[in-house]
Formats: C-alpha cells, structure tokens, sequence
C-alpha cells in the first residue's frame, strides 16, 4: 500500500482539492483504511486549498484522466470489458504495469461512483494547461471507440466534457475526426475547409503542428509526451493526404 500510496499521492497537487479531490478521498476510503496511518497520504499540506498551484503534475493528470475515463465509459449504461482492456492497455503503454495496475484499481471504485462531469471538468479547465486538456480528449475518444462501433450516447458525453473543459468547437471536431473518419475528416483535422485555398491550408497545418506538438505537454512527462506524438502523427497524416490529393509540394 505504501507504493501504492507514494503513486497517487506523490504526484497529486491541485487534484487533491475540490469535487476530484472528494471522488478520490472517498475511492480511496473505500480501498483500505487508515489514510492517516503512515502508508498513504494525501498529499502534504492543505489538500482543500489547491496549495500547489496551477501547474499541472503527472498525478493532476492520471487523475483525471481516470475520473474522466469512468465518465464516459458509464455514459452508454453498460462498462465494456474492451473499454477496461484499452484504459489498462493505455497505461501500460504509458506509464508501466505497476502504474497501470493500479489506476485500474481506482477506476473500478471510481466507476461505482455518481460523477458530476461538470464539477470535475470545470475544476481541470481552472487548473490545468490547453495542450493537457486536448489529450485527456483525445484519450476520451480512443476509449469510446475502444470497441470497434460509435457510441452516440459516449459522444455526447464527450462533447459535453469537451465544453466543460473550455475545448473550442473546431479543436473538439479536429480530434472528433481523428477517431471518425468521412471524406472531409482530413480537413477537420486541420480545422480547415475543403474551399480553403492551397496557401490557406499550409497555414492551418502550421498552426495546428504548433498546437498539437508533443513538446506541449512535456512538462508532464515522457510517458504523456509518447500518448501526444500519437495526435500528432494523425495530424501529420491528414496533411500529406491533403497534399497528395491536390498535388500540393
């Protein structure tokens, strides 16, 4: 449990305070006891006063990406297995099996909980960064599309957070299209139209590689930073199929 403990509470600032902060007190509650005993803590301080500051740590991050997880993986009424392999497969790939074994435990009581998407997601727009609020996104939809089909009901819910957290209408539909692709996808990756102008369209691709550069959330580390190269590549991707198609050099 100390590991444990160390994990979660060593990297949390300022998700420790306000609605996140009441989910994971109580998860954790449900866990084990004796928060107060030595082998878990939450944090150093005054929890409820967000004392760290606005700077997002790797644990700010894991836990709302987990809460966020939960959120829409109960959207359509039912937690698929596929959905529970992806988030696990996720942080394996990102963070290592000890991590990952652990945030799986979290989500299993965080599932169990009622979720006020609006609380949770207005207290991660005040406190974390753009570029870290566009992959929780895109990782909300990796885990909607886990199972191979479209869930109405997951969109919406995901576009509802999306709104929350303060993500523009073209950023959301620019990731929206990385997962859900029709003939125009390419160019709502680039948050471009399909009248755009040759010129106009290497400028929108410099400003969205700008935006999207894994470099942006490197300050919540490497793991994180591999999970962003990810949004990056499809944006990458969208732009050499536009060029292809209209011979663009």
């Amino acid at each position: 449990m100390a590991k444990y403990g160390k994990w979660i509470g060593g990297g949390l600032g300022w998700a420790l305070g306000g609605p996140i902060g009441g989910i994971l007190g109580f998860v954790f509650g449900a866990m084990f006891d004796g928060m107060q005993s030595g082998e878990f803590e939450l944090g150093k301080g005054n929890v409820s006063g967000m004392n760290a500051g606005p700077r997002t740590q790797k644990g700010d991050f894991a836990a709302s990406l987990i809460i966020l997880s939960a959120t829409v993986m109960k959207a359509d009424g039912k937690v698929l297995k596929s959905e529970l392999d992806f988030v696990k497969n996720f942080f394996i790939k990102q963070f290592g099996s000890d991590i990952a074994q652990q945030s799986m435990l979290v989500l299993r009581e965080v599932l169990k909980q009622q979720i006020r998407q609006e609380e949770v997601a207005g207290q991660i727009k005040q406190y974390m960064d753009y570029s870290a609020r566009l992959q929780l996104l895109h990782f909300l939809f990796g885990i909607s599309r886990a199972d191979g089909h479209v869930h109405s009901e997951e969109v919406n819910t995901i576009e509802n957070i999306s709104r929350y957290l303060g993500i523009s209408n073209p950023d959301f539909n620019s990731i929206r299209a990385m997962f859900y692709k029709d003939v125009n996808s390419a160019y709502r990756i680039l948050e471009a139209s399909p009248d755009a102008s040759d010129e106009e369209l290497k400028k929108a691709y410099r400003k969205m590689a700008v935006k999207y550069h894994p470099d942006k959330v490197s300050h919540l580390g490497s793991d994180v930073q591999k999970a962003a190269n990810e949004k990056f590549q499809e944006l990458n991707a969208a732009w050499e199929q536009v060029k292809k198609e209209r011979g663009i050099v």
